[in-house]
């Protein structure tokens, strides 16, 4: 039976890096038990995956984890928690990840034998149901080596399970381009949440089935997809940050499903969600450059159980191979989180963090905690996820205004401009969930497959 959040776990002076209500502890590791530990997670650089080239690609992922204990133990940091993100042909063909969490698993066991390091690895397949058009969500090759994917992966010595799922997608791209607010709610408190019940209802069985850890999915085909082209100028960050609030109702979805925690990084919808579900969540920020930019650099350090870097290639550079110098970036972060925790100043940290962003970018004014807890509060005060993203949508921009208004957030004239489009639409849109998807279907029926999302 799916859990059902009605209330807020953490109100905004609850909400806190290091802490959870609920930590999550396995192998030794506990997290949001009053400190942040670094997440790392890397990747090849361009090269092909086949056969041809296995005995390269092994190579590689040894170099990366091999030197990322080494410059752990020479840091002093005991422990750590590893992101092995499996690249599209290695969920394809899932013997890839098997292969790759198996070396993984090895470095990580002989160091903790022989230097006492501790560690989890989160195994995460990637999203591969993009091949028909319109794609397949519930049935396919592509579905079953996903499912597949994840029980070799767990086989081989995965701990936590995540996924960055496109359900929606083939409606949200198109109306992220176009600002399309209607077309955002449509993809996202429609689609996006039936396909996170189905795709999590499955994940979740296969983690209670291996004693692992559901930890959590990601928005980031949607939100991060906004946040980039609104960092472009392309759309406007006052929609992009309306499209984040969005992604909170679908990735809620998850934890209703049954997972628990550590959220995935680049969800920066996870302040909301720990706000709402209690559980750790992993974040990034602007030691995520190394992937992509963003003016969410320090606020989101402010929610932080673990402390990610999104993604690293192996490339050369002068210190070393990129993911150890990333690594090293994320340990000093956390030496400097943890400081403030022990001297019991985490709370002036924590405010600078906030106070750095917050008044420069409406995607990070709505982290601010008591935005994030307003607008957590109107998701949770009702059940049904089409209302939950057109109130939440109604309330950001609220916020926003109010923000601009009271002189907190600095908006160019054509963010004010956006912000009473957006107010507009959204005030149009029938408060009858029925009628909205009525509506929508017919604009979508040529790029959505809709039993693929359990409608008629």
């Amino acid at each position: 039976m799916a859990k059902k959040f009605d209330n807020l776990e953490l109100d905004k002076n609850s909400l806190m890096f290091g802490y959870a209500k609920y930590p999550v502890t396995q192998n030794g590791i506990t997290i949001g038990g009053g400190k942040v530990i670094p997440e790392i997670n890397f990747t090849l650089p361009p090269m092909i995956i086949n056969d041809a080239n296995k005995k390269e690609i092994v190579n590689q992922y040894k170099e990366m984890m091999q030197g990322i204990c080494e410059r752990s133990i020479a840091l002093h940091q005991y422990e750590l928690v590893v992101e092995f993100e499996l690249l599209p042909q290695m969920t394809f063909e899932p013997y890839w990840g098997e292969i790759i969490t198996t070396l993984l698993k090895e470095i990580l066991a002989e160091y903790e034998v022989k230097h006492g390091l501790k560690y989890l690895l989160r195994i995460t397949p990637t999203d591969i149901r993009e091949v028909q058009s319109p794609p397949l969500r519930r049935e396919g090759k592509e579905l079953q080596n996903i499912l597949e994917s994840f029980r070799g992966c767990i086989k081989a010595g995965g701990d936590l399970l995540s996924i960055e799922s496109i359900g929606g997608k083939e409606v949200t791209d198109k109306a992220i381009i176009e600002a399309d607010i209607a077309g955002m709610i449509f993809g996202v408190g429609i689609l996006a949440v039936a396909d996170m019940e189905y795709l999590w209802g499955n994940i979740c069985k296969i983690a209670e089935e291996t004693h692992t850890i559901p930890a959590g999915d990601t928005a980031c085909a949607i939100g991060n997809t906004a946040m980039v082209l609104a960092e472009k100028n392309y759309i406007p960050k006052v929609f992009a940050a309306v499209v984040r609030v969005l992604t909170v109702v679908r990735s809620l979805v998850a934890y209703e499903q049954g997972a628990v925690g550590p959220g995935k990084d680049c969800a920066y919808e996870n302040p909301f969600l720990k706000s709402i579900t209690g559980y750790p969540m992993s974040l990034e920020g602007k030691t995520a450059a190394c992937a992509h930019l963003s003016s969410l650099g320090n606020i989101t350090g402010a929610y932080a159980d673990l402390w990610s870097n999104e993604s690293i290639q192996n490339i050369k550079l002068l210190a070393g191979i990129g993911p150890v110098v990333s690594y090293e970036q994320l340990v000093y972060d956390c030496r400097l989180f943890n400081a403030s925790i022990i001297n019991c100043s985490n709370i002036e940290l924590q405010n600078c963090l906030i106070q750095s962003d917050a008044s420069l970018d409406p995607q990070a004014y709505i982290l601010k905690p008591e935005c994030v807890t307003q607008i957590a509060q109107v998701i949770v005060s009702v059940d049904d996820n089409y209302l939950r993203c057109l109130n939440s949508a109604k309330r950001t921009i609220e916020l926003l205004k109010k923000g601009f208004v009271e002189k907190g957030l600095v908006l160019t004239e054509r963010e004010t401009k956006w912000l009473d489009i957006l107010d507009k639409c959204v005030e149009c849109l029938p408060t009858d969930k029925g009628q909205f998807v009525h509506q929508e279907k017919k604009k979508w029926s040529k790029y959505v497959n809709f039993n693929q999302y359990g409608l008629e």
